[in-house]
C-alpha cells in the first residue's frame, strides 16, 4: 500500500470500533504502518468481553497492511508511555498520533455524581494529556538529537465541546478541555516538528447511534452521511506531511462537510478607563451584548 502517509507510523486511540477503526483503516489504506489501541470497554467504561484491538489490527494485516495492537489504558502513565514503545519497538519510528478513544456517563448535572465526572474527564481528557506528554517527549528527544520529526497529533473534541450538550455536562467539559489542549500543545510543540489539531466529528458509533438514534440510522439507499468513513480522510491529510503549516486549528467534520471553527475571540468591548459602578457595568453588557452575534444553541437545548 501507498499514499499520502506512505512509511509513517500512526498511532490511533479507541480504534477497537467506531470512528478510530475507520481511522485506522483510513491510514493503512494510504501507506501507514498503524498501532491500533483500545481497551475493549463497554460504553460506559466498564470492562468487556472481546479484543477489538486485535480484531481491527488483523483486518489491516488481511488487506494487506501492517498493524500491532495495544490493549493498554491510555488514561494512565503506564499505558501512554506503552503505546509509544509499543511503535518505536515495532517500528522504529512514531509520525502521528491520534487521539480519539472516549465513553459516556450522560446525566443531567443534579444526577451527575463525582465518579461519573471524574470517569469521563479520565479518559477523554488526561487520555489525550498523556499519550501527547509521551509521544511529545519523544519528538523533543528526537530534534535535540538533530533528527527534526514531521511529527502529527490530531485531537478529537466534539461539537459538545464546542456548544454544550444537554446531559452531558462531564462530557462537554471534558471535550471543550481538549480544545484548549490543543491550541496550547500547538503553540509549545512546533518547535519541535509537531503540528496539533482537532476535530469535532458528527458520525454514527456507539456513543451517538442510541442518543441521537433519528439522525444516525443509515438510509435504506445513497448517501450514507453519518458513516464514520467520512471523518477519517481529514484525519489521515491532518496526519500526513500533506498538512504542513496547518496547526492549532478545529475542524467539525461531518458527511461531506468540512467546517472550520473558529473559538473564543473579542467580539464587541468598551473601556471607560476607570472602575465601573454594578449598574453602570450592567447597562454597558447589555449594549454589548446587543451588538454581539447569538452563540449557537446547545446541543438538546
Amino acid at each position: 500500500m501507498s499514499g499520502i502517509c506512505d512509511g509513517r507510523v500512526v498511532v490511533v486511540t479507541g480504534a477497537g470500533r467506531g470512528l478510530g477503526r475507520a481511522h485506522a483503516h483510513a491510514f493503512a489504506a494510504e501507506g501507514a504502518r498503524l498501532v491500533v489501541n483500545d481497551l475493549g470497554v463497554g460504553l460506559d467504561g466498564t470492562p468487556g468481553p472481546d479484543s477489538p484491538a486485535g480484531l481491527v489490527a488483523d483486518e489491516i494485516r488481511a488487506a494487506g497492511g501492517e498493524a500491532v495492537a495495544h490493549a493498554g489504558d491510555i488514561a494512565t502513565d503506564a499505558g501512554a508511555a506503552s503505546l509509544v514503545t509499543t511503535a518505536l519497538e515495532t517500528y522504529g519510528r512514531l509520525d502521528t498520533l491520534v487521539n480519539n478513544a472516549g465513553f459516556l456517563r450522560d446525566r443531567m448535572l443534579v444526577n451527575l455524581d463525582e465518579d461519573g465526572w471524574n470517569a469521563v474527564l479520565r479518559v477523554h481528557l488526561t487520555g489525550h494529556f498523556l499519550p501527547l506528554r509521551h509521544a511529545a517527549a519523544h519528538w523533543r528527544a528526537e530534534t535535540k538529537a538533530g533528527r527534526t520529526p514531521t511529527a502529527r497529533i490530531v485531537n478529537t473534541s466534539s461539537g459538545a465541546g464546542l456548544l454544550g450538550s444537554v446531559g452531558q455536562g462531564n462530557y462537554s467539559a471534558a471535550k471543550a478541555g481538549i480544545v484548549a489542549l490543543t491550541l496550547v500543545a500547538a503553540a509549545e510543540l512546533g518547535r519541535y516538528g509537531v503540528q496539533v489539531n482537532a476535530i469535532a466529528p458528527a458520525a454514527r458509533t456507539r456513543m451517538t447511534e442510541g442518543a441521537f438514534a433519528d439522525t444516525m440510522t443509515a438510509p435504506a439507499a445513497g448517501f450514507d452521511a453519518m458513516a464514520p468513513q467520512n471523518v477519517s480522510p481529514l484525519v489521515v491529510w491532518l496526519g500526513s506531511p500533506a498538512s504542513t503549516g496547518v496547526t492549532g486549528r478545529v475542524f467539525e467534520t461531518e458527511g461531506g462537510r468540512i467546517t472550520v471553527m473558529e473559538g473564543w475571540r473579542r467580539g464587541p468591548t468598551v473601556d471607560r478607563n476607570t472602575r465601573w459602578a454594578p449598574s453602570e457595568a450592567g447597562e454597558a453588557a447589555l449594549k454589548l451584548l446587543a451588538r454581539a452575534e447569538i452563540p449557537g444553541a446547545v446541543y438538546g437545548g
